[in-house]
């Protein structure tokens, strides 16, 4: 099995890094091939995604993405910023399904901000559709306002859009998902304002009609947030468009302690994807050796179960990652008294002896 290996920008070398080792101490063999991608594709190539990063993508079984991003490129035009990279690979592969689970590890309960009543025991799964929606919908761009009382202004103006055929897939991935959980979906919107929610809520109920074992209810995407900080146990799955999904599975990272702890899964039609932590490049701790490794070891796993069809695998590397968490091993974003803190190389190395 050939797995593209895209590490990028600030600390996405050090944490793939500590990923690839997990995978190479699993005793399997996958052919590995390494690429540039965003501010490191775009110093080796002139792009964020070069063509051969590109090509590499689409010929691999899956890929495994560090992050992208770096202050120093932030001069560029849009379409040549680092990540361009990640919004590319998602359109040119077809990743429409993005899996977001949200795990509080009981270790870790007190590195949550909120109090260990209210989150212990946490596991949700945010399902968020990621082709549509405002990050992609045309027209956009700024120009001269045609009407209103800002008339002959210059105006920045975006379009959010959903066709039907993408939303119905999604809320299968969602409503499938939830089949194997506890069977509950909440789908989250903002039908009272936004017609491409009202649509959205329409299409979503129709696909219910398809999963009468599967609970489902709806919530505006204000009052979930809001129900995120005061009762998260109540959701199971959270399925909701590319703009809210982006910021609700934020919110919810930091439920579990750290974003550093939160893989994701970007996933087609038929299961191939593109495996990421869900938390960004860091460049102001880049190379300092403190980032946690933890999120993108456990994209590791989700890449195993759903792209390359080894769930034991998978779970080999959970059951890892438990053990160095049982162990009081912290990397310094989910450090607390009384445990060791560790750096990325010894966290990384710390799973690798777990599977062993």
């Amino acid at each position: 099995m050939k797995i593209a290996i895209l590490p990028g920008d600030g600390i996405g070398p050090e944490i793939t890094k500590q990923a690839v080792n997990v995978l190479n101490a699993l005793g399997e063999r996958f052919e590995m091939e390494e690429a540039p991608v965003g501010g490191a594709g775009y110093a080796a190539h002139g792009h964020p995604l070069p063509e051969g990063t590109l090509k590499l993508a689409k010929e691999a079984d899956a890929v495994l993405f560090g992050a992208v991003g770096d202050f120093k490129y932030d001069t560029l035009e849009r379409a040549l910023r680092p990540e361009q990279a990640i919004l590319g690979l998602r359109k040119e592969l077809g990743l429409f399904g993005n899996l977001r689970p949200a795990i509080l590890y009981p270790e870790l309960a007190g590195a949550s901000t909120l109090k260990p009543e209210v989150v212990s025991g946490l596991d949700i799964l945010i399902v968020r559709e990621l082709t549509g929606d405002i990050y992609f919908g045309k027209p956009r761009g700024v120009r001269e306002c045609p009407d209103g009382p800002f008339k002959g202004e210059r105006e920045g103006f975006d379009t959010m859009r959903y066709a039907e055929s993408e939303i119905r897939r999604i809320a299968h991935v969602a409503f499938q998902a939830a089949r194997k959980r506890s069977k509950r979906v909440t789908s989250v919107d903002k039908a009272n304002v936004l017609e491409t929610f009202q649509f959205w809520r329409d299409i979503v109920t129709d696909v219910h009609k398809e999963y009468a074992d599967v609970e489902l209810d709806h919530m505006y995407v204000d009052n979930a947030a809001m129900q995120l900080v005061r009762a998260p146990k109540k959701f199971d799955v959270i399925v909701t468009g590319n703009m809210f999904g982006d910021i609700l599975s934020d919110c919810a990272a930091m439920l579990t302690g750290s974003i550093g702890m939160l893989p994701s899964a970007s996933l087609d039609a038929n299961n191939k994807g593109l495996h990421e932590p869900s938390h960004g490049s860091a460049p102001d701790i880049a190379g300092k050796g403190i980032a946690n490794p933890l999120a993108t070891i456990l994209s590791a796993a989700m890449m195993l179960r759903y792209s390359l069809g080894k769930a034991e695998q998978a779970d080999r590397i959970e059951s890892a990652v438990k053990t160095v968490l049982a162990q009081g091993l912290r990397t310094p974003d989910i450090y607390e008294p009384g445990t060791s803190k560790v750096g990325t190389e010894d966290m990384g190395a710390a799973v690798v002896a777990a599977l062993r």
